[in-house]
């Protein structure tokens, strides 16, 4: 059976790996079954933030000396930016066994967890049709993987997808080729937007038959109730963590989701801590996006019009805030830009609780 669990781990800096030590000779995490990192790191979270590759570079090394195979199996998923009261950390993702076909259910369905990878992307398939379907494919092997069995069952969709440079621009163009945008900040919402459309369409709530390339940062009525996209230039493919509930795994772990409607709503982290009261909460995961028509409830916002702090840093400053008031803890995993992730102006927040037992 599988048998999934999460801990959460801080960091003093992007390559501490000291708290992570600690809990593997605590027997805490064991190395060999760590199948994804989900990381917040302290860095601007744009273009040029190197502190997510600086910390996939300390992680790989660091399991390079408990791992006999190669670390590239570990997936790892780095969210640059850490404003307001986020608290710079590493959610470490375990996964003892696999799903099998042959295994008995269970009474009860517990959490379990599936991995992807797509193929490298070139510069001028980035926001478009073909990295959609290149993330919708993946979603669909990773839910597969873990043996979930309705896309009901699915409540977290974490995907890590590339970014154009300036380098990758003048490359398509030396090949006559176009890109979505020369933007390279631009990129990073087509490049997450069309991430989302790829796990909405596996999880069957867009229709692929409709989508066109237009629709990507454009058609905000489209959009996954659970997917959240995260851009880097640290990968030119996207890494896929399904995260779900099954009855073929088993353990005191699960997940469940709501959606935040705005910025502001704290509810929807509020229904989730009630509805599972009896659970101890283990980690938030959410989305964060600055509402795109400019207001928030009727009222204007300048988010969208500051340049020198770019949107996506005051939204992750602004849920961070909200929910870590509601939940009591700001070492929670927020990413802003969420591009076809929740409603216009909202997002997906999701809760991994653990039964006590």
């Amino acid at each position: 059976m599988m048998k999934c669990t999460v801990n959460r781990v801080p960091s003093r800096s992007p390559n501490d790996v000291t708290a992570l030590d600690k809990c593997i000779k605590e027997g805490l995490i064991e190395p060999q079954d760590v199948v994804a990192v989900l990381g917040k790191t302290e860095g601007n979270g744009c273009v040029n933030d190197f502190t997510r590759g600086y910390a996939v570079l300390a992680l790989k090394s660091f399991f390079a000396e408990y791992r006999t195979e190669k670390t590239s199996s570990i997936s790892y998923v780095m969210s640059g930016g850490t404003e307001g009261i986020l608290s710079p950390h590493f959610t470490v993702i375990s996964r003892k066994g696999t799903y099998s076909q042959a295994a008995v259910k269970q009474d009860r369905k517990s959490l379990a967890i599936g991995v992807a990878k797509t193929a490298d992307f070139l510069p001028e398939e980035i926001g478009r049709l073909a990295q959609v379907d290149e993330v919708a494919a993946a979603v669909r092997r990773a839910i597969a993987e873990a043996g979930i069995e309705s896309a009901s069952d699915v409540h977290f969709v974490q995907i890590k997808c590339p970014l154009l440079t300036a380098d990758q621009v003048h490359d398509a163009h030396n090949r006559a080729t176009s890109t979505v945008t020369e933007d390279t900040y631009k990129s990073m919402g087509y490049s997450r937007g069309a991430s989302a459309l790829g796990a909405a369409i596996a999880l069957g709530e867009v229709d692929r038959e409709r989508l066109t390339d237009e629709d990507v940062c454009s058609s905000w009525q489209l959009f996954s109730r659970v997917a959240s996209t995260s851009a880097g230039s640290e990968l030119s493919y996207c890494e896929v963590i399904v995260f779900g509930n099954s009855a073929y795994a088993e353990g005191p772990y699960f997940i469940a989701h709501d959606v935040m409607k705005d910025a502001i709503d704290a509810p929807s982290l509020k229904r989730l801590l009630d509805e599972h009261k009896d659970a101890e909460m283990v980690q938030v995961l959410a989305k964060a996006e600055a509402e795109p028509t400019g207001y928030i409830r009727g009222h204007r916002h300048t988010m969208l019009d500051d340049s020198d702090i770019n949107h996506t840093r005051h939204a992750r400053a602004v849920v961070g805030g909200v929910l870590a008031s509601v939940c009591g803890d700001p070492m929670i995993y927020v990413s802003g830009g969420a591009e076809h992730q929740g409603p216009p102006g909202g997002g997906p927040v999701a809760v991994v609780f653990k039964r006590r037992e």
